[in-house]
């Protein structure tokens, strides 16, 4: 299971190291990368990658601009990357920009797929969630384990 949030820099070629921890946890090396809804990207392993994909075109339509939109910014900003030796892969300027990587980032993982933050986006968004948290877990319904 993909979970913690780890350190992570973007080198001067647009390359970010995978956390060993997560990258033990990932089927195959060939990854896909897009733009999250957030400030963020997401990283799929190929196989996660096209049950999510499918997910998203069956829960939406076709034509309408909502169904467009959501298409055009997960789907259609997806690329294939390729985890190299030393466990990096290369973000585009493209998605560089989007999620305004520039040097310090942090990587998370969400159970089945990775985020890739800009640090201080983070520390922000962190900082958001900090404030929402009791009003956004009030009416969270968990069936807990019976021990």
């Amino acid at each position: 299971m993909l979970t913690g949030e780890y350190r992570a820099a973007l080198d001067e070629k647009g390359r970010i190291l995978i956390p060993t921890k997560l990258r033990t946890e990932i089927q195959g090396e060939t990854m896909v990368l897009t733009k999250g809804p957030d400030r963020c990207l997401w990283l799929f392993s190929s196989p996660r990658w096209e049950v999510f994909s499918r997910t998203v075109q069956e829960s939406v339509g076709m034509f309408s601009p909502r169904d467009l939109m959501i298409q055009r910014r997960i789907i259609g900003s997806a690329l294939e990357v390729e985890i190299d030796k030393a466990g990096r892969i290369g973000v585009s300027a493209l998605l560089r920009e989007h999620a305004g990587l520039l040097k310090d980032c942090i990587v998370v993982g969400i159970r089945n797929f990775l985020e890739l933050w800009d640090e201080q986006t983070y520390t922000a968004y962190q900082k958001l969630a900090d404030e929402q948290m009791p009003d956004l877990v009030q009416n969270l319904t968990i069936p807990w384990p019976k021990e």
